[in-house]
Protein backbone atom coordinates (compact mmCIF):
# COMPACT_ATOMS: atom_id res chain seq x y z
CA UNK A 1 0.00 0.00 0.00
CA UNK A 2 1.58 3.61 -1.13
CA UNK A 3 1.74 5.43 1.94
CA UNK A 4 1.74 9.78 1.59
CA UNK A 5 1.97 12.02 3.92
CA UNK A 6 -0.34 14.86 2.93
CA UNK A 7 1.85 17.63 4.59
CA UNK A 8 5.51 17.71 6.31
CA UNK A 9 7.53 20.73 6.50
CA UNK A 10 11.50 21.33 6.11
CA UNK A 11 13.63 24.34 6.59
CA UNK A 12 16.98 25.27 7.09
CA UNK A 13 18.48 27.60 9.96
CA UNK A 14 15.57 28.97 10.80
CA UNK A 15 12.46 28.75 14.19
CA UNK A 16 9.40 27.51 13.70
CA UNK A 17 6.62 28.60 15.63
CA UNK A 18 6.32 27.19 18.94
CA UNK A 19 3.94 24.29 18.65
CA UNK A 20 6.86 22.81 15.83
CA UNK A 21 9.62 21.31 17.01
CA UNK A 22 12.15 23.90 17.83
CA UNK A 23 15.21 22.95 15.97
CA UNK A 24 17.12 24.96 13.70
CA UNK A 25 16.90 22.53 10.66
CA UNK A 26 14.90 20.07 9.92
CA UNK A 27 16.07 19.04 6.03
CA UNK A 28 15.01 16.55 3.57
CA UNK A 29 17.47 14.14 5.06
CA UNK A 30 15.78 14.22 8.40
CA UNK A 31 12.48 13.74 6.78
CA UNK A 32 13.06 11.26 5.05
CA UNK A 33 14.83 8.98 7.99
CA UNK A 34 11.63 9.23 9.99
CA UNK A 35 9.36 8.40 7.17
CA UNK A 36 11.51 5.73 6.61
CA UNK A 37 11.24 4.28 9.80
CA UNK A 38 7.48 4.94 10.00
CA UNK A 39 6.93 2.90 6.29
CA UNK A 40 5.89 6.05 4.46
CA UNK A 41 6.43 6.50 1.04
CA UNK A 42 6.20 9.91 0.07
CA UNK A 43 5.61 13.57 0.99
CA UNK A 44 3.52 16.87 0.05
CA UNK A 45 6.48 19.42 1.02
CA UNK A 46 4.65 22.47 2.36
CA UNK A 47 7.24 25.27 2.23
CA UNK A 48 7.08 27.01 5.37
CA UNK A 49 5.75 30.66 4.89
CA UNK A 50 7.68 32.42 7.28
CA UNK A 51 11.06 31.42 5.56
CA UNK A 52 9.98 33.02 2.64
CA UNK A 53 11.29 32.19 -1.11
CA UNK A 54 13.99 30.91 0.84
CA UNK A 55 11.74 27.76 2.02
CA UNK A 56 10.39 27.43 -1.62
CA UNK A 57 13.97 27.25 -2.79
CA UNK A 58 14.56 23.96 0.15
CA UNK A 59 12.00 22.69 -0.88
CA UNK A 60 12.50 22.51 -4.61
CA UNK A 61 15.87 20.92 -3.82
CA UNK A 62 14.62 18.10 -2.28
CA UNK A 63 12.77 17.33 -4.87
CA UNK A 64 15.48 17.77 -7.37
CA UNK A 65 17.11 14.93 -5.15
CA UNK A 66 14.35 12.93 -4.67
CA UNK A 67 11.46 13.11 -6.94
CA UNK A 68 10.38 9.80 -6.25
CA UNK A 69 9.69 10.84 -2.80
CA UNK A 70 8.60 14.80 -2.58
CA UNK A 71 6.30 17.24 -4.44
CA UNK A 72 5.45 20.85 -3.22
CA UNK A 73 2.38 22.94 -2.27
CA UNK A 74 4.45 26.23 -2.17
CA UNK A 75 3.58 30.22 -1.87
CA UNK A 76 4.37 33.65 -2.95
CA UNK A 77 3.77 36.99 -2.34
CA UNK A 78 0.23 37.53 -3.09
CA UNK A 79 0.94 41.07 -3.63
CA UNK A 80 3.61 41.00 -5.96
CA UNK A 81 3.13 42.87 -8.92
CA UNK A 82 3.56 40.16 -10.79
CA UNK A 83 1.20 37.86 -9.12
CA UNK A 84 -0.69 36.63 -12.56
CA UNK A 85 2.93 35.68 -14.19
CA UNK A 86 4.07 33.71 -11.44
CA UNK A 87 1.07 32.08 -11.35
CA UNK A 88 0.68 30.93 -14.92
CA UNK A 89 4.39 29.98 -14.78
CA UNK A 90 4.16 27.95 -11.18
CA UNK A 91 4.66 24.39 -13.07
CA UNK A 92 8.11 24.94 -14.05
CA UNK A 93 9.21 24.85 -10.89
CA UNK A 94 10.65 21.87 -9.92
CA UNK A 95 8.04 19.52 -8.12
CA UNK A 96 5.40 22.79 -7.72
CA UNK A 97 1.81 21.63 -8.07
CA UNK A 98 -0.54 23.95 -6.74
CA UNK A 99 -0.81 26.62 -3.26
CA UNK A 100 -0.81 26.52 0.24
CA UNK A 101 -1.92 29.72 2.28
CA UNK A 102 -3.01 30.04 5.93
CA UNK A 103 -3.94 33.65 5.68
CA UNK A 104 -2.86 33.63 9.75
CA UNK A 105 -1.17 37.17 9.51
CA UNK A 106 -3.49 40.13 11.14
CA UNK A 107 -3.50 41.84 7.65
CA UNK A 108 -4.51 39.18 5.72
CA UNK A 109 -7.90 37.87 7.78
CA UNK A 110 -9.66 40.33 5.57
CA UNK A 111 -8.28 38.50 2.39
CA UNK A 112 -10.95 35.35 3.06
CA UNK A 113 -13.80 37.97 2.25
CA UNK A 114 -12.99 41.15 1.01
CA UNK A 115 -12.13 40.06 -2.78
CA UNK A 116 -8.77 40.88 -2.81
CA UNK A 117 -7.58 37.61 -3.93
CA UNK A 118 -10.35 36.85 -6.63
CA UNK A 119 -7.65 37.09 -9.53
CA UNK A 120 -6.36 34.36 -7.61
CA UNK A 121 -9.01 31.92 -6.88
CA UNK A 122 -9.53 32.20 -11.02
CA UNK A 123 -5.90 32.33 -11.98
CA UNK A 124 -5.17 29.28 -10.33
CA UNK A 125 -8.37 27.71 -11.92
CA UNK A 126 -7.45 28.57 -15.18
CA UNK A 127 -3.84 27.13 -14.44
CA UNK A 128 -5.04 23.92 -12.88
CA UNK A 129 -3.28 24.28 -9.45
CA UNK A 130 -4.75 22.87 -6.02
CA UNK A 131 -4.93 25.09 -3.21
CA UNK A 132 -4.63 23.91 0.32
CA UNK A 133 -6.21 26.46 2.62
CA UNK A 134 -6.14 26.44 6.78
CA UNK A 135 -9.47 27.22 7.05
CA UNK A 136 -11.63 26.73 10.11
CA UNK A 137 -14.66 28.80 12.18
CA UNK A 138 -16.26 30.78 9.64
CA UNK A 139 -14.04 30.69 6.35
CA UNK A 140 -15.01 27.45 5.90
CA UNK A 141 -17.91 28.68 4.43
CA UNK A 142 -16.50 31.24 2.87
CA UNK A 143 -14.35 28.37 1.29
CA UNK A 144 -17.69 26.52 -0.17
CA UNK A 145 -18.41 30.14 -1.88
CA UNK A 146 -15.06 30.29 -3.12
CA UNK A 147 -15.43 26.60 -4.46
CA UNK A 148 -19.03 27.07 -5.89
CA UNK A 149 -17.62 30.15 -8.08
CA UNK A 150 -14.89 28.14 -8.93
CA UNK A 151 -16.05 24.81 -9.97
CA UNK A 152 -12.68 24.46 -11.74
CA UNK A 153 -10.70 25.29 -8.87
CA UNK A 154 -9.63 22.27 -6.22
CA UNK A 155 -9.65 22.99 -3.36
CA UNK A 156 -8.58 20.90 0.40
CA UNK A 157 -9.28 22.14 3.79
CA UNK A 158 -6.06 21.78 6.19
CA UNK A 159 -6.21 19.95 9.54
CA UNK A 160 -9.47 18.58 9.48
CA UNK A 161 -10.55 22.13 9.20
CA UNK A 162 -10.08 22.18 13.10
CA UNK A 163 -7.28 25.06 12.78
CA UNK A 164 -4.18 23.22 13.26
CA UNK A 165 -3.95 22.00 16.35
CA UNK A 166 -3.32 25.63 17.83
CA UNK A 167 -6.75 26.29 19.38
CA UNK A 168 -7.64 25.33 22.80
CA UNK A 169 -10.59 23.03 21.60
CA UNK A 170 -9.95 19.45 21.82
CA UNK A 171 -12.16 15.84 21.87
CA UNK A 172 -15.95 16.78 21.02
CA UNK A 173 -15.39 20.62 21.53
CA UNK A 174 -12.97 20.95 18.51
CA UNK A 175 -15.50 18.94 16.25
CA UNK A 176 -18.34 20.80 17.77
CA UNK A 177 -18.98 22.91 14.12
CA UNK A 178 -18.06 19.72 12.04
CA UNK A 179 -21.42 19.97 10.40
CA UNK A 180 -20.47 22.89 8.48
CA UNK A 181 -17.67 21.21 6.85
CA UNK A 182 -19.58 18.19 6.17
CA UNK A 183 -21.63 20.49 4.15
CA UNK A 184 -18.72 20.95 1.40
CA UNK A 185 -18.83 17.39 0.88
CA UNK A 186 -21.56 18.35 -2.03
CA UNK A 187 -18.79 19.97 -3.79
CA UNK A 188 -16.52 17.91 -5.73
CA UNK A 189 -13.89 20.48 -5.93
CA UNK A 190 -13.49 20.44 -2.00
CA UNK A 191 -11.51 17.29 0.00
CA UNK A 192 -10.18 17.22 3.61
CA UNK A 193 -6.48 16.74 5.02
CA UNK A 194 -7.01 14.70 7.98
CA UNK A 195 -3.33 15.87 9.00
CA UNK A 196 -2.76 16.50 12.79
CA UNK A 197 -5.29 14.26 13.95
CA UNK A 198 -3.44 13.48 17.37
CA UNK A 199 -3.54 17.20 18.34
CA UNK A 200 -6.92 17.47 18.19
CA UNK A 201 -7.46 14.71 21.20
CA UNK A 202 -6.58 14.93 24.79
CA UNK A 203 -6.89 11.17 24.65
CA UNK A 204 -3.42 8.94 24.99
CA UNK A 205 -2.69 7.28 21.47
CA UNK A 206 -4.59 6.19 19.32
CA UNK A 207 -7.10 9.03 20.30
CA UNK A 208 -10.20 6.94 19.74
CA UNK A 209 -12.17 9.35 21.39
CA UNK A 210 -11.86 11.12 17.80
CA UNK A 211 -12.14 8.09 15.23
CA UNK A 212 -15.78 9.02 14.83
CA UNK A 213 -15.50 11.71 14.07
CA UNK A 214 -12.67 10.79 11.37
CA UNK A 215 -15.24 8.30 10.24
CA UNK A 216 -18.05 11.18 9.49
CA UNK A 217 -15.73 12.90 7.83
CA UNK A 218 -14.35 9.44 5.30
CA UNK A 219 -18.23 8.33 4.95
CA UNK A 220 -19.37 11.95 3.94
CA UNK A 221 -16.80 12.96 1.63
CA UNK A 222 -15.64 9.76 0.22
CA UNK A 223 -12.11 8.25 0.73
CA UNK A 224 -11.09 9.67 -2.72
CA UNK A 225 -11.22 13.38 -1.26
CA UNK A 226 -9.62 12.80 2.17
CA UNK A 227 -5.99 12.74 2.61
CA UNK A 228 -4.09 11.17 5.38
CA UNK A 229 -0.98 13.35 6.71
CA UNK A 230 0.48 13.84 9.89
CA UNK A 231 2.62 17.61 10.09
CA UNK A 232 4.76 15.32 11.98
CA UNK A 233 6.92 18.65 13.24
CA UNK A 234 4.43 19.47 16.02
CA UNK A 235 2.88 15.35 17.01
CA UNK A 236 2.92 14.32 20.37
CA UNK A 237 3.71 10.76 18.79
CA UNK A 238 6.38 9.25 17.17
CA UNK A 239 5.68 9.03 13.74
CA UNK A 240 4.65 5.21 13.16
CA UNK A 241 1.88 5.60 15.65
CA UNK A 242 0.36 8.23 13.48
CA UNK A 243 0.20 5.46 10.57
CA UNK A 244 -0.58 2.77 12.73
CA UNK A 245 -3.48 5.14 14.02
CA UNK A 246 -5.33 4.73 10.79
CA UNK A 247 -4.06 1.82 9.71
CA UNK A 248 -4.18 -0.63 12.38
CA UNK A 249 -6.90 0.96 14.71
CA UNK A 250 -9.64 1.53 12.91
CA UNK A 251 -11.70 -1.35 12.25
CA UNK A 252 -13.93 0.25 9.65
CA UNK A 253 -11.08 1.78 7.53
CA UNK A 254 -9.94 -0.84 5.19
CA UNK A 255 -9.37 -2.46 1.62
CA UNK A 256 -9.70 0.15 -1.38
CA UNK A 257 -10.81 2.58 1.50
CA UNK A 258 -8.11 2.60 3.40
CA UNK A 259 -5.55 2.57 0.64
CA UNK A 260 -7.03 5.51 -1.11
CA UNK A 261 -6.80 7.69 2.22
CA UNK A 262 -3.49 6.52 3.14
CA UNK A 263 -2.37 7.91 -0.12
CA UNK A 264 -3.68 6.69 -3.68
CA UNK A 265 -5.98 10.28 -3.07
CA UNK A 266 -4.03 12.56 -2.35
CA UNK A 267 -1.64 11.58 -5.43
CA UNK A 268 -4.29 11.35 -7.87
CA UNK A 269 -6.29 14.97 -6.38
CA UNK A 270 -2.72 16.65 -6.71
CA UNK A 271 -1.80 14.76 -9.73
CA UNK A 272 1.09 13.78 -9.27
CA UNK A 273 3.14 11.68 -11.54
CA UNK A 274 5.63 10.11 -9.30
CA UNK A 275 8.88 8.62 -11.47
CA UNK A 276 9.71 5.04 -10.59
CA UNK A 277 12.53 4.63 -7.24
CA UNK A 278 15.57 4.41 -8.36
Amino acid sequence: MLIVDSQIHIWQNGKMSPHHRQDPTYSADDALAEMASAGVDAAVIHPPTAFGEASNVTAMQAVRDHPDKFCILGHFDLLSPDRERIVAGWRERPGMLGFRFTFSDLHQKAWWTDGSLDWFWAAAEKAGLNIGLLASGGNIAVLGKIAERHPGLKLHIDHIGRGGGRADKKDDAAYANLGEMLALAKLPNVAVKLSGAPSTSSEPYPYRNIHGYLQQIVETFGPDRCFWGTDITRMPIPYRQCVTMFTEEMPWLRGRDLERVMGGAVVDWLGWKRPAAA
